[in-house]
């Protein structure tokens, strides 16, 4: 970086669903995610071409330089989309705004891979959050994490509609959350007829956050399979199906919904083997669909992960999509010989314990 060059850097941490995915794809309905200390760091320049976009990053070094044209990024190789979409958004809001939008040049970095291979920790959701926070500092918007989260949400949503933005809130707040979500069409339908900055004030129908304490006496453990997986390309596939609507879709809605709920009582009441039955179900719940719906949810190192946490006493889950990526288990915190014993038995199942915990703050300079 040139010395004297102003930077501005941010850090979003990655996430864990703790339970809800699937159903929290429904506008309004409830999950339970967690902030964990691995983090994705944008860090905005001066770009020294005016008119121009450099985006660069620990798994594309070299991309090409983008351009303005009609408002959106042109000229760029596809491997950077939602850095795009974060820029363009931050950018329409300085439009509507009478500000300028400067030539950029963004470095991301990220510990929320190994070699390329993504844990399953929200890459995507931290990027875009990132994104959006360090260039709108860079430009000079200060913005309530509320709106941050919302021109997050809108960046996301134009480049998939149909994922939560759960990874989003908890990569903004940070810490354990209870999160419902918006109806992206809607939001999106919003920022289209009234604008980007009356969008990010207008009611958004089903949307909430909010903090929740940690779980009392239990020491969140997660798993990595090794195998990555695509959250987009599983639920795409949920909605090709013609699961959607039927009456194994209604009734798996309601579970998840009711489980979550008494999950978010006994967090907040500190119970913990309370919570720990939630989890379970929320298990059995994941494990039903995926026999009625064939998606692959379970792989046999998921179900390996979840049996050795379930053998001392604990609960244990894919954490998202599942498929590959992450299982999380909730452990006695004060039996570190159970923990042990968990952990080497997912290592002999493929396993990689991965060494994260809660982080208690959402993005950060």
């Amino acid at each position: 970086m040139t010395t004297g060059r102003r930077s501005v850097v941010r850090h979003a941490p990655g996430k864990l669903f703790v339970a809800g995915e699937y159903a929290v794809v429904e506008p309004g309905n409830q999950a339970i995610l967690v902030a964990v200390d691995r983090y994705l760091t944008a860090t905005v320049t001066s770009a020294e071409e005016p008119g121009t976009v450099v985006i660069s990053s620990d798994l594309a070094p070299r991309a090409p330089h983008r351009h303005w044209r009609d408002g959106r990024l042109a000229g760029g190789d596809g491997r950077m989309p939602h850095v795009e979409s974060a820029i363009e958004t931050v950018s329409d809001l300085l439009t509507e705004r009478g500000l300028p939008v400067p030539p950029l040049d963004i470095s991301i970095s990220s510990t929320l891979h190994d070699n390329g291979r993504k844990y399953g920790l929200g890459s995507s959701g931290a990027v875009t959050v990132a994104t959006v926070a360090a260039v709108s500092a860079y430009c000079g918007l200060e913005l309530t994490p509320d709106e941050r989260f919302r021109l997050a949400l809108l960046a996301g949503a134009r480049i998939d509609p149909k994922g939560s933005g759960g990874d989003l809130a908890a990569s903004t707040w940070g810490g354990w959350i209870a999160y419902r979500a918006p109806d992206r069409d809607q939001v999106l339908d919003l920022a289209r007829s009234l604008g980007v900055h009356k969008a990010l004030r207008a009611p958004w129908p089903g949307f909430s956050v909010r903090r929740l304490p940690p779980p009392a006496g239990l020491a969140l453990q997660v798993g990595w399979t090794r195998s990555p997986a695509s959250t987009t390309a599983l639920v795409s596939d949920l909605h090709r199906r013609t699961w959607r609507g039927s009456a194994s879709h209604h009734r798996f809605v309601a579970a998840t919904g009711d489980l979550v709920r008494a999950a978010v009582t006994a967090l907040e009441a500190g119970d913990g083997p309370g919570l720990l039955e939630e989890i379970r179900r929320a298990r059995q719940e994941l494990a039903r669909l995926d026999d009625e719906v064939g998606l692959g949810i379970f792989t046999p190192a998921l179900s390996a992960l979840c049996d050795a946490a379930e053998g001392v006493g604990g609960a244990a889950k894919p954490s998202g999509a599942g498929g590959g990526d992450c299982g999380i288990a909730l452990l006695d915190a004060g039996a570190p010989h159970d923990i042990s014993h968990v952990r080497q038995r997912w290592a002999a199942a493929g396993v990689l314990p991965l060494p994260v915990r809660s982080a208690t703050e959402g993005i950060a300079p």
